[in-house]
């Protein structure tokens, strides 16, 4: 019997409230061969490059015709550039096969790419290192697609968040255990090029056979026609994932870590040597900092976003690499001169060099916090029949980013800034980049700001979560307590919520500005505006039949008394255009807060209720629509709530 889950919709409400730890998937078939073999490819990539530009930097005048200040930023752009070439294509495969097959496919083309490597090594090639660095490019960008489609069709949407964590975390302990072995064997003066050559073929022939037990993963798309011309083909796939706008700009997310990673890992050896002036074994340490930094983030993820895809997360990650990029370029100014490359021990002696680490570090967790959600959104988001193109065309963009990242960097390096002056740089830019997509896009910007307040104001506990749909229309309806009943909600729900608000907020210069980006729904009473209500009904039933949720208050106003005031007719109108399930809600815990109207005859209002109050948003059982009368939700929701307001 296959140990795949059910689909969310079929599991019991029992199992899906039960809090499982991320860390299980690694005693499951369906995940635990996968996760090594990826691990296994992440260290052999690493080890290769790690050794090859260790030994290129340090060991110069073995290579001729090699310009170690530079040597680092090429090897990392012709590793990246079978990317730009043929990931339209590796997508399209990853659509039309097993992925399981394709899996043990690339693991067998591995272990010959690395006997193209053990030979370089041997000789001191830098031609045959340099081509040993473009095919396992091409192993890469093969595996890519089949890597990231892989999750969503062994994982439930609740798992997404803590297998994309694992996978991260794994790729970065992967990078950190490659790092060592590639950095200690190219230390080994005499024999070290053999050490690098005998370890990458075994590590080669150890992900082939974990490969092996991979469980078979269906084709999307058997009877997809691959287009060959990997030009047009791209286009068509840049073109396909454009469709969801949230989707592409997403992936253009993405890609801008990866630009910003690429400097950062790119810059290590040069920052080590000319910066830190410290020997080889330095730069394991910063990729070890930065390694456990990514793969602590990365784990957290599940933890911060309650084991759904959090995308408020994201602004947040973006905020603390700029942070603390921005700090490392100031720490670098700050560090003692010696006059000789110093060891790991020296190295730490040294009071200066542990922030450098703990900027490292912090940048590195926040990038983590930045790429799980998105990655995770765009799994969630993308149609099965085409999500490996999808990620296809996300690979194509990275590397896009990754080669004009390492141009960048070598530009600036020819025009004499330092590798601290890039970092800065690098930090300035992600923060423009940052403001531009979250302007484009204000669902990540509003679900950050829902995400902090809920968190810093309150400790929310959720009741029967799992009722709201995690697909398909539906109404939600709530009793409304507060100024921030919307934000609290929207902080809690699996998805997008379209809020029926009134006009007058909706109008009001701040808040009308962040409900019109959250695509909130302005309503007014008959009396007021008779055109605009009817409005305000068929958008909310065209809402629920596009698949969206809607939410509403239906009493119309904030309680002045803390009690649920009678319902209004507006639900029966909305589910007589649309016939969709209606969910009643009840918040408890809000009343007497700041955001509440009790004692607003006084000023400033008594806070009844501070930080990290204890708060409940409750969830009943769905009610057909045919029955879902302003009295019985009124009743509903009243006993949701309870005798706490």
């Amino acid at each position: 019997m296959s140990d795949r889950p059910l689909p969310a919709a079929r599991r019991p409400a029992r199992q899906r409230e039960a809090h499982e730890s991320q860390f299980r998937l690694l005693g499951q078939r369906r995940f635990a061969p996968f996760f090594w073999t990826q691990f296994l490819g992440a260290m052999n990539d690493n080890v290769f490059k790690i050794g090859f530009t260790s030994l290129v930097t340090y060991q110069a005048a073995r290579f001729s015709g090699v310009d170690p200040n530079t040597a680092a930023f090429l090897i990392a752009a012709i590793f990246i550039l079978p990317f730009v070439l043929l990931s339209a294509t590796s997508g399209q495969i990853a659509d039309k096969y097993d992925k399981a097959m394709l899996t043990r496919f690339v693991k067998s083309f591995e272990i010959a790419v690395m006997l193209v490597g053990g030979a370089g090594f041997w000789l001191h090639s830098a031609p045959l290192l340099y081509l040993c660095t473009f095919l396992m490019g091409v192993h890469s960008t093969v595996f890519g697609p089949v890597k990231y489609s892989y999750l969503p069709q062994h994982l439930s949407t609740s798992e997404l968040v803590g297998g994309n964590g694992m996978v991260e975390m794994g790729t970065f302990v992967a990078i950190l255990v490659g790092t060592i072995i590639g950095g200690v064997g190219a230390g080994f003066v005499e024999h070290g090029a053999v050490l690098l050559a005998c370890a990458c073929i075994a590590i080669a022939l150890m992900g082939r056979v974990v490969s092996s037990f991979v469980p078979d993963t269906a084709a999307p798309q058997p009877d997809l026609r691959i287009n060959w011309n990997p030009f047009s083909e791209t286009w068509r796939n840049l073109k396909l994932a454009h469709e969801n706008r949230t989707v592409f700009l997403s992936l253009l997310g993405i890609s801008w870590l990866w630009f910003v990673g690429a400097i950062f890992l790119s810059s290590f050896f040069s920052f080590a040597k000319n910066v830190l002036s410290a020997d080889p074994d330095v730069v394991t340490v910063l990729l070890g900092t930065f390694s456990i930094g990514i793969g602590l983030g990365s784990l957290m993820c599940e933890k911060l976003s309650k084991r759904r895809i959090e995308i408020g997360l994201v602004p947040l990650g973006s905020i603390g690499m700029s942070v603390f990029a921005i700090d490392l370029f100031f720490a670098s100014h700050t560090l003692p001169h010696a006059g000789h490359l110093l060891s790991v021990g020296e190295f730490l002696m040294r009071a200066a060099h542990w922030r450098v680490l703990a900027d490292l570090f912090l940048l590195a967790m926040f990038g983590g916090f930045y790429s799980v959600p998105l990655y995770a959104l765009i799994q969630s988001r993308s149609q099965p029949s085409h999500r490996a193109r999808i990620i296809a065309a996300n690979n194509i963009l990275n590397s896009l980013f990754m080669i004009v990242s390492s141009l960048m960097a070598m530009a600036l390096s020819a025009a004499g800034f330092g590798i601290p002056a890039i970092f800065l740089v690098t930090a300035l830019l992600n923060i423009v980049v940052a403001t531009y997509i979250y302007s484009l896009v204000p669902e990540f910007l509003l679900r950050f700001v829902a995400w902090v307040l809920a968190h810093t104001f309150y400790r929310i506990r959720l009741v029967h979560a799992e009722r709201i749909p995690e697909e398909g229309g539906a109404l939600l309806v709530c009793n409304h307590v507060s100024f921030v009943d919307a934000i609290v909600i929207m902080a809690e729900s699996p998805r997008p919520i379209r809020f029926v608000m009134d006009h007058q907020i909706f109008r009001s210069p701040f808040a009308g500005w962040v409900f019109r980006h959250a695509k909130a729904i302005p309503i007014a009473p008959a009396h007021q505006d008779a055109q605009l209500l009817a409005q305000a009904y068929e958008r909310c039933a065209q809402a629920l039949a596009e698949g969206e949720l809607v939410c509403i208050f239906p009493e119309g106003k904030l309680t002045k008394t803390g009690e649920i005031s009678p319902f209004r007719h507006g639900v029966t109108e909305i589910v007589k255009r649309t016939p969709a399930p209606v969910i009643p809600m009840a918040l408890r815990g809000l009343w007497g807060s700041v955001f509440s109207r009790a004692g607003q005859t006084h000023w400033p209002r008594p806070i009844r209720k501070g930080v990290m109050s204890r708060l409940t948003l409750a969830v009943g059982e769905p009610i057909e629509p045919a029955l879902a009368t302003p009295e019985l939700l009124q009743q509903l929701v009243t006993e949701l709530r309870g005798a706490r307001k």
